[in-house]
């Protein structure tokens, strides 16, 4: 009798790189050629790769691509982006280009302040105990700072705390905001080790229980706000305008729409915070909570027409990105990516990605309201078909070409096609 396979397998972790693959190999009945891809890790080196996360057994590669032609705050910018989904770098970098009149795309990152919140429980006055910890706020804030006097020394570090009484199911409880200035980190473990460092002065000025010490992914402190204008004759008159106003107005009116149109910013926003290495769920996170943070969820960015009847937009939502710690100083291809895009602060990196993302969402809703999104997908989608078909050099725009005039848009045409024109070619 085979003996049944488990996916409990005690101390995994403690296994070589090697050790693992092997175990999941024999698990999964991969091939050869299968582990051989698994091994293969690119640009990551193996050593760094075991030392970022737990469990590796090998590494996935995505395309590194450049937006060309941006144009932000008068500075020109190549930008970095790392995505599997068509269209969007060139959906991008076209935006870009009509968007460079008047020093193109203006955008404005706030202070990098993020929030650390403590949970305070078990309070029988928790309006009083509220106001007992304001009053000690500046002890707070000194206690909170002494966990990191390399960021106080360059101007971050605890900046000011905040008290509320929230009614959760099981009753009252106090949460405390610590928010910190963290300058050119995400912030993340800076902020975590501080709300850790003030809990037990907390318990103790309250008599409560604090439970949770965790940094808030609702960075609505460290927001970014873009905004552009787009001259009605660059993008084919003053009715191209009314129908993209008329396409945001739809997501502004439904929450259903609002969603999609989110998703179409997030496109830029998170394959620049993917070739950066950012932590890009936290970002996605803030983004959303963002959006429904009037108890509606809503578009993240406005289009409206002006006087003169150009289309102008604007965005803002929050930025939570670093350029030093984290996989930013680990990935080596996140340094470069850094160093194409050429920034010198967390702010800054922060106020290129909200107007990739204002000019990301452009470049959909002008799609979306004249000639359709999906001609532009299906045609990179026909690309993609004829290269797996084996079609290389000018094949591969014969093969687009057919596919996309006769409207058939699949692998087995496209393998037909190949075949087809390639014998017409050797004869």
């Amino acid at each position: 009798m085979s003996q049944q396979k488990t996916s409990r397998i005690p101390e995994f972790y403690k296994k070589t790189l090697e050790e693992r693959l092997n175990i999941v190999a024999e698990y999964a009945g991969l091939t050869q050629e299968e582990v051989a891809l698994l091994k293969n890790f690119g640009n990551l080196d193996p050593k760094i790769a075991d030392s970022m996360i737990e469990n590796v057994i090998g590494a996935m590669s995505y395309p590194f691509a450049v937006a060309v032609n941006f144009l932000i705050n008068g500075k020109d910018y190549l930008v970095p982006m790392v995505i599997e989904e068509a269209s969007v770098v060139a959906a991008a970098s076209n935006a870009a280009r009509v968007m460079r009149r008047d020093g193109g795309i203006k955008s404005i990152a706030t202070q990098p302040v993020m929030i650390g919140q403590i949970q305070v429980l078990g309070v029988k006055d928790p309006w009083h105990k509220r106001m007992i910890i304001l009053e000690h706020k500046d002890e707070i804030i000194q206690k909170a700072n002494e966990v990191d006097p390399v960021l106080v020394k360059f101007g971050g570090g605890a900046k000011d705390v905040e008290a509320r009484v929230v009614e959760g199911p099981r009753g009252p409880m106090i949460i405390v905001h610590l928010l910190v200035d963290v300058r050119d980190a995400m912030g993340a473990n800076a902020v975590n080790t501080m709300a850790e460092k003030v809990a037990p002065m907390i318990e103790r000025l309250t008599g409560g229980r604090v439970l949770l010490r965790i940094i808030s992914n609702l960075a609505d402190r460290r927001l970014v706000r873009s905004w552009v204008k787009v001259y009605k004759e660059d993008i084919g008159g003053e009715e191209v305008v009314d129908a993209i106003v008329d396409a945001w107005a739809f997501a502004a009116a439904d929450p259903y729409r609002a969603a999609t149109h989110n998703k179409g910013i997030m496109n830029g926003v998170i394959a620049v915070a993917l070739a950066t290495a950012q932590d890009h769920r936290a970002i996605e996170a803030g983004a959303h909570a963002y959006a429904a943070r009037t108890g509606r969820y809503v578009p993240l960015s406005t289009w409206e027409k002006d006087q003169d009847g150009n289309l102008v937009g604007t965005l803002e939502m929050p930025m939570a990105v670093g350029i030093i710690g984290g996989a930013t100083k680990v990935h080596p291809i996140a340094k470069v990516a850094l160093k194409i895009l050429g920034v010198k602060t967390a702010t800054e990196l922060a106020e290129v990605m909200g107007a990739v993302g204002l000019a990301q969402n452009f470049a959909a809703l002008r799609a979306l309201a004249t000639e359709g999104i999906q001609k532009g997908h299906m045609r990179l989608h026909a690309r993609n078909l004829a290269i797996m078909a084996g079609a290389t050099g000018d094949l591969i725009d014969k093969v687009v070409e057919i596919m996309v005039s006769e409207n058939k848009i699949s692998f087995a045409y496209a393998q037909e096609l190949v075949n087809k024109l390639s014998k017409e070619g050797k004869a």
